[in-house]
């Protein structure tokens, strides 16, 4: 990755002045493969999964001038060599403000074929009109809450230690939840909250450590995909399950939020992109 395509190069934490008018050149592009290296992946992913993100304040003019509002997802998949940073996300979406375009259509091909580009794979890019915003819903991640759990906390870095499965007794299967997932944005340490599903087959995981090894990110500084990708790989490494997913669901900044998903469940059934109450 070259210096200039490195994070603290990003208009994150940065004084910024506003385009209005339509500038694919804002997205910032950053390599996975750094990061990727950072926590040992190497060659063929053991995963595959997507990155979903949601965006709630598009806009754009149609041809007459008159303003034109929608909510966008875009679906990233997590086997691209780039992620886009979120506030450059921003700003690139903001360049629709004062910008004419046709139609929808339009600003679907244009949405598509720019973050295809930035990402370096390809993009699925969703608008909910105003006419369907009352068919959205909302929802929770389902799963056995580990903050029901009275524990202990003396340390706010992730503890791989921390993770242990008992492999003297028989195998289950089970989705565990928990909101208290905390981490800080790699560049600016403005802090990212959201809420983490971690669905398994294999040796019972112990929840008390599980738990104790979520909150350990509340002084993690990485960007949102790259925390994700921790956790799968070090509950993958500690724990040995034979099947294993990591979802989580951040709150949103900057009218964008980001949901990454990673596992390696043959049935590869993507999740539910139901918004989180918090969200």
């Amino acid at each position: 990755m070259s210096d200039s395509n490195a994070p603290e190069a990003s208009p994150l934490g940065k004084p910024t002045s506003y385009q209005a008018e339509y500038a694919p050149a804002l997205l910032f592009p950053i390599s996975r493969q750094q990061k990727r290296e950072e926590i040992g992946i190497a060659g063929t992913l053991p995963f595959f999964g997507v990155d979903i993100w949601n965006a709630y304040e598009l806009s754009w003019l149609n041809l007459r001038g008159k303003p034109q509002v929608a909510i966008a997802t875009f679906t990233v998949p997590a086997d691209s060599p780039n992620i886009i940073e979120s506030k450059s996300f921003k700003l690139y979406l903001n360049s629709f403000n004062q910008t004419k375009l046709a139609s929808p259509d339009a600003l679907m091909e244009l949405l598509r074929t720019d973050l295809t580009n930035g990402f370096g794979a390809p993009v699925q890019v969703k608008l909910t009109m105003p006419d369907a915003f009352a068919t959205l819903q909302m929802g929770e991640l389902e799963g056995l809450l580990l903050d029901r759990l009275d524990i202990e906390v003396t340390e706010y870095t992730p503890n791989p230690a921390l993770l242990k499965a008992n492999h003297a007794e028989a195998m289950v299967e089970e989705t565990l939840v928990s909101h208290l997932l905390k981490s800080n944005c790699l560049v600016t340490g403005q802090p990212d909250w959201g809420s983490v599903q971690i669905r398994y087959v294999g040796a019972q995981i112990d929840q008390e450590g599980l738990l104790q090894y979520l909150i350990g990110f509340r002084n993690h500084n990485e960007f949102h995909e790259q925390c994700v990708e921790r956790i799968f790989m070090d509950i993958l490494r500690q724990c040995r399950p034979q099947k294993l997913a990591v979802y989580a669901r951040y709150t949103r900044r900057g009218g964008l939020d980001i949901n990454p998903w990673r596992s390696n469940f043959t049935t590869g059934q993507r999740p539910s992109n139901l918004r989180n109450a918090r969200q």
